[in-house]
């Protein structure tokens, strides 16, 4: 009995000490599907406000690079455009600057072909640069040109104003070149609007005035100064205009320490004294009317550039002279001077 009542307790023992059965799983429950985390994106790149470059070689003359610095710094400003000055532009420039808005370009081209190209977002202004022409995102300042018989005409009126003997006036041009004749006409008859006949009072003089020298085109350049002195020593001219393409260093520089007085038609490489005034195209005061059509982003288009007075020397050019000048320039232009011949 007693060896009855030991093996039960043994097998008590060895029973409680089993583990359970697992649960079976009833087949109608089913288990929550779960959501695999999606991997999240990181930051979006954020671009740069657009960018206005100006494009200006390193030897432009110091005031008129600081007047287009100015000019386009304020407007890009004003725009909320970044502004960046260059002196050369690349197409793997512009690849860096995807943000790139409008460029602006003086001359030589900076390749305004391939860069707009490269950029066909951007707005691109070449200011007075031969070569190029309007279309796409290109636009042209100055293309339709300034008539040099216009220039000539201004030229001949203020040469008088400004000469003490107001007949003794001349001009340097290139001999063979088309534009010769039509400038020794223009600018007798802006002389001649201004004097009359411009007849010397009470004095004798063997020479016919306006006085001209032709500068054959194979001279070099310092021999420019032994034709001018045809003018200052022999027919005592006071004051000269200078055909565009003459206007070398050199020769300014000799003709300022003769003391004649000079117009042209592009800045002087540096300030002169007896520089009076030049006539070219107001390309700065174009150009800023030509910004609108730039940020709007119509491209293709043509912008005149007036005819105006810039580098002006007041103490010879004076407020009131220019004002008598810029009243015939204005009936010039609206056609009531002829100035080809006798207005």
């Amino acid at each position: 009995m007693r060896n009855i009542l030991f093996v039960i307790l043994i097998i008590s023992l060895l029973t409680a000490c089993a583990p359970s059965a697992a649960a079976t799983p009833n087949p109608d429950e089913t288990l929550a599907p779960t959501e695999t985390p999606r991997p999240t994106a990181g930051p979006t790149p954020t671009l740069p406000p657009p960018l206005a470059v100006l494009v200006i070689p390193a030897d432009l003359n110091e005031d008129t690079s600081k007047a287009y610095q100015s000019a386009v710094y304020d407007l890009a400003q004003a725009a909320g455009l970044r502004f960046q000055v260059r002196n050369s532009l690349s197409v793997e420039d512009i690849a860096l600057e995807p943000n790139l808005k409008i460029v602006i370009a003086l001359p030589p081209d900076p390749g305004f072909a391939s860069l707009a190209a490269a950029a066909p977002q951007a707005q691109f202004l070449a200011v007075n640069i031969p070569g190029v022409t309007p279309g796409g995102n290109v636009s042209v300042l100055g293309g339709e040109g300034i008539r040099t018989d216009q220039q000539a005409f201004i030229a001949g009126y203020i040469a008088a104003l400004v000469t003490e003997d107001f007949f003794q006036v001349g001009a340097i041009l290139k001999k063979d070149s088309p534009e010769s004749l039509p400038i020794q006409t223009s600018f007798g008859t802006g002389r001649t609007f201004y004097c009359g006949l411009c007849r010397p009072i009470g004095q004798y003089t063997p020479f016919e005035y306006p006085a001209f020298i032709e500068i054959p085109g194979d001279a070099k350049v310092n021999e420019y100064t032994a034709y001018a002195d045809v003018l200052i020593l022999q027919k005592k001219v006071g004051t000269v205009f200078i055909q565009s393409g003459l206007d070398v260093p050199e020769l300014l520089d000799y003709l300022t320490i003769t003391g004649i007085l000079m117009i042209g038609t592009k800045t002087p490489h540096k300030p002169l004294n007896a520089w009076v005034v030049t006539l070219q195209p107001n390309y700065l005061e174009a150009m800023i009317s030509a910004w609108p059509s730039l940020l709007e982003g119509k491209g293709g288009q043509t912008f005149p550039a007036p005819l105006t007075f810039t580098d002006i020397n007041e103490e010879l050019f004076s407020e009131g002279k220019q004002r008598l000048a810029k009243e015939v320039m204005q009936q010039m232009f609206e056609g009531y001077i002829d100035i080809d011949g006798t207005p």
